[in-house]
């Protein structure tokens, strides 16, 4: 049985400028209304813990993640609500660069990188995640890009559905130099089941899959590797793994290969929930200061101040906006 699942709040390139915004809100409502529609099989979960209650419930507990960073646009208080409306990953892009990240398209031939990883604020975007205890995903970024989040993030980090580039030559794929450091800093890849991304080719089987687990494996270390199948999102399949039902032989598969059932049960989830956990603990740790932004706060500041005949509300409004101004960080 899949005791937990992420559902992908996944918003096109195409809205990016556009409604973006809007469009993830409408992701996540239909979520949201999906799983409280099957309250006896199905619960929203928000924690670590939450997984851990609801598989004792027997209940698949239903997390959200948004794909695409674009969702966000250039708006620390839009990733704010987006995680007060449950989300805990944010893929940092999708297919196209986003104002302050390149996507992994930029590491193809050919192509001219936006960015170069990160921007200042998408540093920023990272630093707010680790403040709230949001996962932040690395799935579809640049290689420039994976790098400078894993050095810039004060939580573990995770790939959400990537595989090994050393058996898959896609750019979607996590090289084995950032796999390494991303066991330094205590992340972990998802394996995808995605065809193109495990044999570069439309056909892939069971046993690759298992090859590209393994490699993660060797390189990162058990400790390091979990499964993103990504079934909701791909239009091919690996033979022998169609769907979830098929997950049993994947394990059978690398207990043959020498596994131990302490390692599968790391691989099938405790991995996640131990990064999971470590992202909360970040937020724990941090202040629980909200970033103020003045550039919002001006307009409707003046708009008071202004106003001849509110004297009071004037002058306690200018005290506001000299706390502010000294609380403020520069982040939005």
């Amino acid at each position: 049985m899949v005791a937990a699942q992420f559902w992908s709040a996944y918003v096109p390139c195409s809205s990016q400028h556009l409604d973006s915004v809007q469009l993830a809100l409408e992701q996540i409502d239909l979520i949201r209304r999906l799983v409280n529609k099957h309250p006896e099989n199905m619960v929203l979960v928000t924690t670590a813990e939450g997984i851990e209650r609801a598989h004792k419930e027997g209940r698949l507990a239903s997390l959200i993640g948004v794909e695409g960073g674009h969702a966000v646009g250039e708006s620390l208080a839009v990733l704010r609500m987006l995680y007060e409306l449950g989300a805990r990953y944010l893929t940092l892009t999708h297919t196209c660069n986003t104002p302050w990240a390149d996507c992994s398209t930029a590491d193809e031939p050919g192509q001219v990188p936006q960015i170069g990883g990160l921007s200042n604020f998408g540093k920023s975007v990272v630093l707010e995640m680790n403040r709230l205890g949001m996962m932040v995903d690395l799935s579809h970024v640049s290689v420039p890009t994976m790098l400078t989040a894993m050095k810039t993030s004060r939580a573990p980090v995770i790939f959400s559905h990537s595989s090994a580039h050393a058996l898959c030559n896609s750019s979607r794929n996590v090289p084995d130099h950032a796999l390494r450091f991303l066991a330094q800093t205590g992340g972990i890849v998802m394996v995808s089941f995605y065809p193109h991304f495990i044999s570069c080719d439309e056909k892939s089987t069971l046993e690759d899959v298992a090859e590209h687990i393994n490699h993660v494996r060797t390189i990162a270390g058990v400790d390091h590797v979990g499964i993103g199948a990504g079934y909701d999102g791909i239009n091919l399949t690996p033979t022998g793994l169609e769907d979830v039902s098929k997950y049993p032989e994947l394990f059978a598969e690398l207990l043959a290969r020498g596994w131990t059932e302490r390692e599968i049960q790391k691989l099938a989830g405790l991995n996640l929930i131990r990064v999971f956990k470590a992202v909360e603990q970040s937020n724990a740790d941090r202040p629980a200061r909200i970033p103020l932004c003045l550039k919002m706060f001006q307009s409707g500041y003046y708009s008071v101040v202004q106003h001849p005949d509110r004297n009071d509300v004037r002058n306690y409004v200018r005290r506001m906006f000299r706390m502010f101004e000294d609380a403020q960080d520069g982040r939005c």
